[in-house]
């Protein structure tokens, strides 16, 4: 109908003032926009299952590494072509507040572990060598690291102890090998 009016169809006027052939334009360079994430993903995927071998990581985890990567580029690019599609900035600022709460959940315990190990390198209440009994496990403290700390049982095993956790319940240090003496009476 447009293209049987008087004088014919106006496509430098449709492109300027938002006709179909604009919207059509847009949608395309959005398509565009995704598959150059596609290929930048396997890209970028490529190069992390690189790097991750040259530090000597386990086989699985660098394909979960490589498989990680690859879905995190490919969101961000349908939102970015989303954006595109639809000519509205709404859509990738949503993409990126939508990732950062995801990320702010899941690494949530991740984070708490390392603020808490490093609350317990700093006081030094517990050090390596003190025996301790903690939520049923009793041991030797034999590391004490930024996230976990790690005591071994009277059986030879080890036991891996999240820091948050030694914040959250009551651990017993059992004796530390220093020479106490008692309070004068």
């Amino acid at each position: 109908m447009i293209a049987a009016a008087r004088g014919g169809y106006d496509l430098s006027h449709d492109l300027t003032t938002g006709g179909p052939v604009r919207d059509l334009v847009f949608v395309i360079v959005g398509i565009v926009v995704l598959l150059a994430f596609i290929v930048a993903a396997r890209l970028i995927a490529h190069l992390a299952g690189q790097q991750l071998l040259k530090r000597h990581v386990r086989g699985d985890m660098v394909v979960l590494g490589r498989r990680v990567v690859t879905a995190l580029v490919i969101v961000i690019g349908v939102f970015a072509a989303l954006g595109f599609a639809v000519e509205n900035a709404n859509v990738p600022l949503f993409g990126l507040l939508l990732a950062t709460v995801v990320a702010a959940l899941g690494v949530q315990d991740l984070l708490r572990d390392y603020v808490s190990g490093y609350y317990v390198l700093l006081e030094r209440h517990i050090r390596v060598g003190d025996r301790v009994s903690f939520d049923g496990d009793e041991g030797l403290i034999t590391d004490v690291r930024l996230r976990v700390t790690l005591l071994r049982n009277d059986q030879g095993d080890v036991v891996v102890v999240p820091n948050s956790e030694l914040f959250t319940k009551s651990v017993t240090i059992r004796a530390r090998g220093e020479a106490t003496t008692a309070p004068p009476t």
